[in-house]
Formats: structure tokens, sequence, C-alpha cells
């Protein structure tokens, strides 16, 4: 019988821990196209029936990579919250703060999926199987967003929503070549926080201001 229980509360044996090894690397090095059983098998150098001992299908081998990657994201989250808290310590609570917050997050958010496009992608590019995950990870990732958004679930979402579909366009190449997403990040990230912790940029002359 597969070790789903193990897996599916975070706790990989030996043997799981490397087939989610050997996947990773096959989804980073050659895309989603490269994550089948025959091939994780082929690269731990058993063949895929084998694979059925500890997964039991393909599903389960895609959401031991996914709850990897959750796991990465929260900690690069929570740890740009961390910094920017320490750094905005001077004026805790002011548009400065929520500012810096939402910017480190935002930043954190953003490296992670130019870093890893492909796994990026296997986490949000279709339905996310929450029954085959570790119990309370997606939490985890949500919650510095949750916190710079001050807990407001509406608002909290529709700032992933922003930062999904800007990292999602960036990653797959749709922005005109010489888009300045530094400022479409700085434009977006201005309609979640007050408007003094975003002021405006003057107007330049020959771009369009209205």
């Amino acid at each position: 019988m597969p070790d789903t229980l193990q897996a599916s509360a975070g706790v990989l044996n030996e043997r799981q821990a490397q087939i989610a090894g050997a996947a990773r690397a096959l989804l980073d090095a050659e895309g989603p196209e490269a994550l089948t059983m025959r091939r994780v098998a082929g690269v731990l150098g058993i063949k895929a029936p084998s694979l059925y001992k500890h997964l039991p299908d393909k599903a389960a081998l895609e959401a031991l990579v996914v709850a990897a990657g959750f796991a990465e994201l929260a900690a690069a989250l929570a740890a740009a919250a961390d910094g920017a808290a320490a750094a905005d310590k001077a004026h805790r609570g002011d548009a400065a703060d929520t500012a810096g917050k939402l910017t480190a997050i935002a930043g954190a958010y953003r490296a992670y999926a130019v870093a890893h496009p492909h796994l990026y992608r296997l986490m949000n590019y279709q339905p996310l199987r929450r029954d085959l995950l570790p119990g309370g990870l997606e939490a985890r990732a949500a919650q510095p967003l949750a916190e710079a958004a001050g807990h407001d679930e509406a608002r909290a979402r529709a700032l992933w929503a922003f930062a999904h579909g800007m990292v999602s366009l960036e990653i797959d190449g749709r922005f005109p070549p010489r888009a300045d997403l530094d400022e479409a990040w700085r434009a977006g990230l201005a309609a979640f926080a007050p408007p003094a912790a975003f002021p405006s940029p003057e107007p330049q002359a020959g771009r369009i201001t209205g």
C-alpha cells in the first residue's frame, strides 16, 4: 500500500524524499511534460511500477513537488515580511510601514516565481489538489500576505490575484520587451496601500499621463 498517509501529513520517508527530489529536478530542467512516473523512475534507477509502492499516481507525485514549492514560498514570504518589519520599526503603523511590507512580500513572490517558472506554473496553473497537501500548508504560505492586507480576505485575494497575474505574464513572456515592470508593480501595489505610501511619480514629457 502506498505511504500516502505520511505524504499527506507532510512527513516523507526516505524513498518519498528521493522521489520528490528527482521529480523536482526533472521539472526544473525540462518542464511539466517531463514529470512522469516513468521519467522519475529512470532518474532513480528503478522501474516505474516500483514507484507505486510509495505513491498511488501522478497526481500524488505532482502534489509532493507542489507541497515543497509552497513550503519554500511560505519561508520566502515570511522572511520578506520579517525583514520589512525590522526595517520599518521606526515608523510602525504608518503608510510607509504598509508600503514596505507590501513591497517586500510582492518582491519575494515575484522573485520566487521568476526563479522557478515551471514549479510556479505547476502550483498555480491548474486546480490545486488541497486534499493531497499537508494540512495548513496553503494557509502558512498565505499568512504574510493576509497580514499585510490587514486580514481582510477580499483585499488579500485581490492582492494575490494582482501578483499572480503580473508574474504569470512575466514568466510567460507576455509583456512588451521594453515594458517597465517595476513601475507596473509600484502602480498596482499602490491600490492596496494608503495613498501616502506610494506617491505618484511626476509626469514626464512625452509620456501618456491620462
